[in-house]
Order: C-alpha cells, then structure tokens, then sequence
C-alpha cells in the first residue's frame, strides 16, 4: 500500500492511513483491509497530526494503493486514454504486452478489462480517503479546520470529474453518505456535474491564495478544476469565469522555454497550477508510477530498461507541421505528408520537446532505431516530457526505469489559457483577446528554439523550425476554434488532455475512425478498427458489478 504524498511521515501518518483505507468499496483487496480500524476523532486529529491525514488523502494523486501494475494500467495521469486517441499508441514489447491497453487502442474493450477496473478502484478508494478525512477533520479542534475541508473537497471533486469523463454511469457519495448503498443510476450524469461543480466554487471562496505545503491546493487550483469541468459541460461563462481566476491571479505564467516542464527545479513553478508531487526520498516510493512503463528503451540503458510503452502517433508527429509562415495546417491536410527522416518541410520545435525522433536529440544524447523497443510494430516517437536529464544525480539507477522527482502536472497554465480562449471564440466575442491567448502560447514554443539551452532537445542545424502567429486578417469564429483545438493538441500533446478534448468536442468517433482508415497504413494492427458512439464512455466494470449486490445493475 502506498505509504503517503509527503515522504518520510511517521509511524502515525501510516496508521491514519491505514484507518482511512477500512470498509469503503465492497470489492477491494484484501491486502486493504488493515489495522487500525474506524474513524479518528477529536482527541486523535490535532494541528500536528494533521499532515499525515492530509497526505494519505493527497496520496490518491498517485494511483498507487493497490500495488505497481494497477498504477500502470489505470493511471492518474490518463496516457492511456490518449492511447485510445488519435495520438498515441500503446508501445511496449507487441501486442499482447499489456493486452488490456491494446484493447483501448484498438477501440475493442471486453468487460473485464483491468485497465477499466484499475481505473474505477483507485479513483473510489481516492474519494473515499477524502470522505473519510473530511469527517475526521470536521469533529476535530484543528485551526484551520475549513482550509483543510476545502482542499478534501477539492480532491474528492477532481476524483470524480475523472471518473465521470471516463465512465457513463457512476455512484456518487459524499461523506455523510453510505457507499455501500449508493446506486449508479441514483444520481444523472448532469446531478453529478454539479456536485462537482458545488463543490469546487465553495471551496474557491474558503481556499486561501498560498499554501504552506507544496501540492496543497490554493484557491486557484479549484478554479483550474472548475474551468475544466465547466469546459467538459460547454458552461463557456463559467470556463470563462473562473479561468480568469486563475490568469488574474498573477501567481502563474508561461514556462520561459517549453523544456521546462521536464526539469525538476521547475517544480511548483511558472505553469505548475496542479501537480502531482513526487520524490526519490524513501527507496523511490514517492515516484511517478503512473508512467513508469513509459520510459524509453535507450540503448546504452540511460534511462535504465525502459519499456518504451506510449509512442506517438505518426497522425501526431504530422499535426507538426508547418506552412511557410509558420502556421499549423488547418484545413486537414496535416497529414497529407509523414514527418519522417526525409522530411524537408517545417515543424513546430514542440514536436522534438514531445517525442524522440531517430537522429534527433533526446535529452543530450541521439534517438536512434536502437532506443526503440519494437519498432516493426509501434515504429519511433519514444515520449520526453516524462524524462529528465539521465545524467542528473536525482534520476533513479536502474529500476524503476527513468524514475525521478519531476512532478506531473494535471494542470497546466497553458491548459488555462487555452480554455479562456476557447471559450470567449465558443461564446463568439472578444475573439482578438482569444487569439493573444493563442499566440502567447505559440510565442514559448518560438523562443525554445535555443541551441545553448541544456540538455539539447531540438537542433535547428536538422530541423526546419517554424512557429508564427495568428495574424487579425480572416480570424474569425470557425477559423479560431479550429485554432485552438490544434493548439490544444500540439501544446498538451502526450499530456492525458486528447481523448478528453474529442470527446467534449463531440468529434470523436468521426475522428478515430478517420484515424483508424489513415494510421492502418503504417500499423496494420488498426486495420479493422472502428468506433461507435456508445463505445466513448466505459462501462462499469464487470467485478464491480458482480461484487455490488445489483447497486450496478442498470
């Protein structure tokens, strides 16, 4: 069981833990079912025992509680869901590595697929730490009793918002209700959303601008959630609202080089709006289990054996590229013509800051064909943005491969900025306010192109880079949203955002089949694969509805 967010807590920290883990879902493990049991009260929860509840509730950002491979398989940070989008594949060793995650890709997902119920279980047991915590908090004498309360709720509503973008139907239980007699269908889809939505705008108002911990949620970060939230309903005045919450903060900006996310002194920083907070400290539990898999082979074991699951897309690598002013293709015709080693045309210089391409930089060092693990079958486009420097004395040595402390945000500025934009062209007004947003954002990828920055990740004496601005002339309302969707796509590329963005689009399944007609080409596992409406969102889990006494049955 995953000891705690913050490491190095004590022996009371892993008990509250443990306590917080008893009785919540009727079909956990049994490795789950730890002592001590029940609820703390008021003599046990005080202003210094406080941190180690408040972690063990954090520690649900780290999808770990039921062992490595659940982590992999149904991670917070959702690569897995863009593997089911156009961006992405599966990777690792074939096929049938990790069958679960090719059934997403290939848009062919069985009942008891155990990505979904990796997915499903570590999200409920996260919302029932919350749960559980708000009530120990709520009959305790702690100062700063409400922050502690908001920042739980804040977790418990992100918990859900994951959960209901991934699955049709879900139970919804707060802390005074049971769980074990909430019904999927007792709540709408809608009713949820504005749980979640409740939750966040009260706690927005109680949060506090600052924290004293890092990772714990200020009020902006409940914005942030809520923007996106309010994105996925198409509330365009709520995205609006409370994106602006968060710009007019003053408290986040713009990395200086796009390099700067994968670097661990940027941690908490510039777009740092939420992130998962991880460590090397304490024999590596605290790192990023999430995407572990996603480590490139790199031959020469750099990055220790990676297992290079997680490749992008050549649909993704074409999205790259580049007209003559330095403008993305938005007529379609992106992928038109394969970025490949051949390729004389322009790029955006994110493309080498996403993925490692054969001849190219990776982090100092050269991508070749032997950093590829499979590459009869998923081809090159190893992932970076995971990777930090493998020469940096924080990286781990061998296993876990390419483990470090770099943080993982779940939201960054950028992702901010974008939405308000996307909102005011959706609302259709202060468009040229929208395309500012636009091009702020295109303007850090263009000042990333520096040869001296460290490690080397882009070389311009190669490539041919390119990234102009959107100029007023012919901006309109159908050009700006098609816009700021390939701005989406190239700036959070590999982040976990694609498959989610289809869906609010409502373009997803004309997208993927699209997808699946063009990409079949190069990767002859896709011929045959389709998709249909009723396949976007998951089913719940069979184990979950055998194991639910027909709470689940719908």
């Amino acid at each position: 069981m995953k000891k705690s967010y913050i490491s190095r807590l004590g022996a009371l920290a892993l008990a509250i833990s443990a306590a917080l883990a008893s009785g919540t879902l009727t079909s956990c493990n049994d490795m789950l079912d730890l002592k001590p049991q029940g609820q703390f009260g008021a003599d046990q929860i005080d202003d210094e025992t406080i941190e180690g509840l408040m972690a063990a509730a954090y520690g649900g950002l780290q999808a770990h509680f039921f062992g490595n491979n659940p982590a992999f398989a149904g991670p917070i940070t959702n690569w897995i869901l863009d593997v089911r989008s156009d961006d992405a594949y599966k990777g690792g060793g074939g096929l049938s590595m990790e069958g679960n995650i090719h059934q997403l890709e290939v848009s062919n997902i069985q009942s008891d697929n155990v990505s979904l119920l990796n997915k499903w279980q570590n999200n409920f047991y996260a919302v029932s730490r919350c749960n559980k915590a708000i009530k120990a908090v709520e009959s305790s004498n702690v100062t700063e009793k409400e922050n502690y309360i908001a920042q739980l709720r804040t977790l418990r509503a992100y918990f859900y918002f994951d959960l209901i973008r991934c699955f049709d139907r879900l139970p919804y239980f707060a802390e005074n209700d049971d769980p074990n007699s909430a019904r999927a269908d007792q709540y709408t889809r809608e009713e949820i959303f504005g749980f979640i939505k409740k939750d966040l705008a009260d706690s927005y108002e109680i949060l506090p601008e600052s924290q004293s911990k890092p990772g714990y949620f200020n009020k902006y970060v409940a914005a942030a959630i809520h923007a996106k939230v309010s994105a996925f309903t198409s509330s365009w005045d709520e995205v609006e609202k409370y994106a602006d919450y968060v710009i007019t903060s003053g408290k986040y900006e713009l990395y200086p080089n796009f390099l700067d996310m994968s670097k661990i002194e940027f941690n908490n920083r510039y777009e740092s709006v939420m992130a998962i907070q991880f460590s090397t400290a304490n024999n590596a539990a605290n790192i990023n289990w999430s995407n572990l898999l996603n480590t490139t082979y790199s031959d020469g074991n750099l990055f220790g054996s990676g297992d290079d699951f997680f490749l992008a897309s050549q649909n993704l690598v074409n999205a790259f590229r580049t007209d003559d002013d330095g403008l993305p293709y938005l007529d379609g015709t992106f992928n038109n013509e394969n970025v490949t080693t051949d390729y004389n045309g322009n790029v955006d210089p994110r493309l080498d800051f996403t993925v490692g391409r054969i001849g190219m930089p990776f982090r100092g060092h050269t991508y070749t064909m032997g950093w590829t693990r499979a590459y009869d079958v998923y081809g090159e486009y190893s992932g970076k943005k995971g990777l930090i420097d493998p020469s940096s004395a924080d990286m781990v040595q061998g296993w876990p491969w390419g483990a470090s402390s770099l943080n993982f945000c779940l939201i960054r500025y950028a992702d901010i900025l974008l939405l308000k934009a996307e909102a005011l062209i959706e609302m259709n007004k202060d468009l040229a306010d929208a395309r500012e947003l636009i091009n702020s954002v295109r303007r850090k990828a263009a000042r990333s192109v520096d040869p001296g920055y460290t490690p080397v990740d882009c070389n311009p004496t190669i490539a041919f880079y390119a990234v102009g601005e959107y100029p007023a002339t012919g901006w309109n309302q159908d050009y700006a949203r098609r816009a700021v969707r390939m701005e989406r796509r190239l700036e959070l590329a590999m982040e976990g955002n694609r498959w989610f963005d289809l869906v609010r689009w409502g373009i997803v399944v004309e997208t993927m089949n699209s997808y699946f007609k063009s990409e079949s080409k190069l990767r002859s596992y896709l011929s045959g694969a389709s998709m249909s409406a009723d396949e976007t969102y998951f089913p719940i889990p069979l184990d979950e509805v055998e194991n639910a006494g027909g709470l689940y049955d719908l």
